[in-house]
């Protein structure tokens, strides 16, 4: 099953599946947040969902789930360390990191990414695949984790890389991927019945149609159940987001970085087989807010 928030032409936005290029309401629930919550009873109402449907063409899709906690995952797929070796990034991108984000920066597919000018000159985008837990729990075996993937989705992990520089003199990092629309995630949950083994998953970042970050999920170092068993004794909740960190091909690690950086205009894509296509464009503080951005701030 695909499952999804959507709004529907009249302005409402309900949680939903998609079946046949239509948009069907489920009904009984706000979210899909509630849908995890309620476990097996959950998933059977997505499954037999009979509520009012539209044509997908007739909707506006929207994040398909605002998690309790958003975790990220650091380092998982080592070319993207080897890659940082190309400017000499001051610190280690070591694996079996995890920080977590500001999951009111979560935007969902075609909303905008706000290049914020006043904070930022070094504007870049990172790919990665994205678990949701289907339960709540903690202290997992591997084996025990494997039952607590529900669902795969898109995350494009957009940093400021010269705040982020900033932030690393003292080895940690988290205003530089927290601001304001920085968290695309979507275009939908994909349960695991339909996505099969998340390590035979090829993944693309497209910018303008240009190919950007391209490689594999066979790359992670470690297996999506290890990395749910190392993160667990912070107890997950059901619908929470597992990050499993990006790939190489970042702008910010380029020798000529600057000209690959995003900027306002831009239409980034991201696409996982199985999972699905995301889009957003990068627009401009001024386009967003309807006002001159704010002086510079410096770094």
């Amino acid at each position: 099953m695909k499952l999804i928030m959507f709004t529907d032409p009249t302005g409402v936005t309900h949680p939903g599946v998609v079946r046949d290029d239509q948009a069907v309401v489920i009904d009984g629930v706000s979210s899909i947040r509630e849908l995890f919550d309620r476990g097996e009873a959950g998933m059977e109402a997505a499954c037999h969902a009979s509520g009012q449907a539209f044509a997908l063409s007739e909707v506006r899709l929207r994040a398909p789930i605002i998690p309790r906690k958003l975790i990220h995952t650091s380092g998982n797929f080592r070319e993207h360390e080897e890659e940082s070796k190309n400017v000499a990034w001051s610190h280690e991108i070591a694996p079996w990191i995890i920080f977590f984000q500001n999951v009111d920066a979560i935007i969902g597919p075609d909303d905008a990414i706000v290049y914020p000018e006043h904070l930022t000159k070094e504007l870049d985008h990172e790919l990665e695949l994205a678990v949701v837990m289907a339960k709540s729990g903690g202290n997992l075996s591997v084996d025990e984790a494997k039952s607590y993937i529900g669902g795969f989705l898109i995350f494009n992990d957009i940093t400021a890389r010269d705040i982020q520089r900033r932030e690393m003199r003292s080895g940690v990092f988290s205003f530089c991927k927290s601001i304001e629309t920085f968290c695309p995630l979507g275009p939908w949950v994909v349960t695991p019945d339909e996505v099969g083994d998340p390590h035979t998953l090829d993944m693309q970042l497209r910018v303008n149609g240009e190919l950007r970050q391209k490689s594999h999920s066979s790359r992670m170092a470690v297996t999506l159940p290890e990395l749910i068993a190392h993160h667990s004794p912070i107890h997950y909740s059901a619908g929470d987001v597992l990050t499993t960190g990006t790939v190489s091909g970042v702008a910010g690690f380029k020798s000529d970085a600057k000209q690959w950086y995003l900027k306002p205009g831009d239409i980034v894509e991201c696409e996982i087989e199985r999972v699905g296509i995301m889009r957003n464009p990068v627009i401009s503080w001024e386009e967003a807010h309807g006002a001159p951005a704010p002086s510079f701030r410096e770094w």
